[in-house]
């Protein structure tokens, strides 16, 4: 579904992102994982159009994206969450979810009923009348990924979207992930540097290194993988991975 042919970014002199190749088919749950400045959330920036690549092509079902806005992304069905929060803080949770959802309407792509439970699943159901910038860190975290829900995603990024839980907060949040990802036909790219809770959710994973992919496959043979273990696991993270 979602396709990146030699896909590269640099600022100057810095190659953040290198020819980077990498295909994500509908509803699969896709891990991105690598040390901090490996280029990730530069990728997640690319396929959503915040960022212009320098090189390569980018895909969804076929179609380029190539020429494509953010915003024209976003009502072609990419959605994502952001390692740093975007909330509206003024607003309501409630408008804040709406925002997302006139875009979802407009794609024709179904999904109210799925919003609706995700609100429930996500655990902000009783906080709807709430004004954003009042939730904890945890339900800002929940927030931004049933706003993504309500885009009626084909694909859904998540970068980092455990940051800051603690391991019960971590637990309910991959049980939501793996009901949304049952529900919604749509790929899942999902950056963390949890390993074991990235690991339990993908049947995949990508590792970047310096903007290049060094390695590609399920999560034993990633965990397993000399290059991965030297550049980013280390060996006490091998064994717990």
């Amino acid at each position: 579904m979602l396709e990146l042919k030699g896909v590269s970014k640099t600022f100057g002199g810095v190659k953040a992102v290198q020819d980077v190749t990498m295909s994500v088919a509908s509803g699969e749950m896709r891990g991105l994982i690598g040390p901090n400045g490996a280029g990730k959330s530069t990728l997640v920036n690319l396929v959503s159009g915040l960022l212009a690549h320098s090189a390569g092509t980018l895909s969804l079902d076929g179609e380029s994206l190539d020429s494509l806005s953010a915003q024209e992304r976003a009502r072609r069905g990419i959605a994502r969450t952001f390692q740093n929060l975007r909330i509206f803080p003024s607003l309501t949770v409630q408008q804040n979810i709406d925002v997302a959802g006139y875009s979802g309407a407009a794609s024709g792509r179904e999904g109210d009923s799925v919003l609706q439970e995700a609100i429930e699943r996500l655990g902000l159901s009783d906080r709807l009348n709430e004004t954003a910038g009042s939730l904890a860190y945890g339900q800002l975290r929940r927030l931004e990924i049933v706003r993504a829900v309500a885009l009626r995603p084909r694909v859904l990024m998540l970068d980092e979207p455990a940051a800051g839980m603690n391991d019960q907060e971590t637990g309910s949040l991959a049980q939501a992930l793996g009901w949304v990802r049952s529900q919604i036909d749509c790929a899942v790219l999902l950056i963390d540097h949890d390993l074991k809770f990235i690991m339990a959710l993908s049947e995949r994973i990508t590792v970047l290194n310096m903007g290049k992919v060094i390695a590609e496959g399920t999560p034993k043979e990633v965990s397993e993988n000399r290059q991965v273990i030297d550049a980013y696991l280390g060996e006490d993270q091998q064994q717990a991975a």
